[in-house]
């Protein structure tokens, strides 16, 4: 995949539209495709056995010592290296299993279906509030950790996107090899927060260079692949400056409209939904869409029917049945708000060296993650509800 640069693109921005109660069309529109309900786990590759030259060098001290020397000659303990191994072990145990670990909150309070859409916004949320205690490290590691755990995210993105869109198989998948026992403990995978459903596989058996190569990019078509990271990318730099731009300013207000533009899909930004009638058998259904790109291009009456078309995401306006929601999304905010300026702050009070971790110790980049996990947003939920009975 290419290499992603850190300068910002564009953010994204909803067009600002007054909030007037008003109903929608009467035209006929085709009920939206139910979302997922069951969540995917994400199943990465399993560990390769142990090379002789691996074991060989954990027996013997003195020649992982020797072997260490050789590799730190060819650049690999230089402070990129180091970063980037240090990057990793940042996102993997900070970062990437958050939709996870906090799941009823994103998909009950901010009505969040289990999609990869959502797995990302809020894997990006949290990577954002990482970036935020990176740029203090003093330089060249600020920007070297920075651009590592950008890396690691969207080698993520990528290995995850081909792994939703590779097509099923139905040839038996082959066991993994025994591992040996080891006494290092490795990190915890996270389940992931998504949901899939693969596309059937041609039944015509492939070659073996075929079969190679769909095995080894996951199967997913190259063009698909490419525009998903571009949207992605996008969304990544649109979350990104509108939340610098808040935390910048200090406002809270600014903070709070920017997670609900990026993270809660700017429901209600077109108005609340009036049922057509008691009786009506339409369906409503209205989605916020970004006025940039194509949309940008469009006919008023386009436009229109784009907000009316399900794109598969799950994050739409509630309908007339649902418009109760509406009441709750401001505590919604205000939790979201608390918890992003609480997180930001407890990392900014971390020295360098436990960010930094241990130097090019190889083997040693996890050590001092555990004590940096983000917290639940319940505890920002309980610290709001105390607030607000003592006061």
């Amino acid at each position: 995949m290419q290499r992603v640069i850190l300068r910002p693109s564009h953010p994204i921005r909803i067009r600002q539209i007054s909030h007037s109660i008003r109903s929608y069309a009467s035209a006929p529109i085709p009920k939206p495709t139910p979302g997922p309900t069951k969540p995917y786990q994400h199943e990465k590759a399993s560990s390769p056995e142990q090379s002789w030259l691996t074991r060989k060098l954990k027996q013997s001290p003195m020649a992982m010592r020797a072997f260490l020397r050789v590799f730190g000659a060819l650049g690999y303990g230089n402070s990129r290296q180091v970063a980037a191994r240090r990057a990793f072990a940042l996102y993997e145990q900070l970062c990437a299993g958050r939709a996870e670990e906090d799941r009823e909150f994103w998909s009950q309070e901010c009505h969040l279906p289990p999609t990869f859409q959502s797995w990302f916004t809020v894997t990006n949320l949290h990577v954002w509030m990482l970036t935020t205690r990176l740029r203090a490290l003093p330089a060249p590691h600020a920007q070297a950790h920075i651009q590592g755990i950008i890396d690691h995210f969207f080698l993520d993105v990528e290995d995850r996107i081909r792994h939703v869109l590779q097509p099923h198989s139905s040839q038996p998948q082959p066991q993994p090899l025994p591992q040996a026992p080891t006494t290092t403990p490795s990190p915890p995978q996270a389940a992931s927060f998504y949901t899939t459903t693969p596309t059937p596989a041609k039944k015509t058996p492939p070659s073996n260079a075929v079969a190679g190569a769909a095995k080894k990019r996951g199967g997913a078509p190259e063009a698909l692949v490419t525009k998903q990271m571009k949207i992605f990318r996008e969304q990544w730099a649109g979350l990104g400056v509108a939340l610098d731009l808040a935390l910048a300013q200090g406002s809270d207000a600014m903070l709070a409209a920017a997670m609900w533009r990026n993270l809660l899909g700017a429901r209600g930004a077109q108005g609340l939904a009036l049922a057509l009638a008691p009786t009506s058998p339409v369906p409503e259904f209205r989605r916020a869409v970004n006025p940039g790109g194509a949309v940008a291009r469009m006919s008023e009456d386009a436009r229109a029917r784009e907000e009316t078309r399900d794109d598969g995401s799950g994050v739409h306006d509630f309908g007339p049945e649902e418009r109760d929601a509406y009441v709750a999304f401001p505590e919604t905010m205000l939790v979201l708000t608390a918890y992003v300026r609480g997180e930001v702050a407890r990392l900014a009070a971390a020295s360098d060296e436990k960010i930094m971790g241990t130097g090019a110790a190889l083997g040693r980049e996890s050590e001092g993650v555990e004590a940096l996990r983000f917290r639940k947003v319940s505890s920002a939920k309980a610290l709001i509800h105390d607030l607000l009975e003592s006061s």
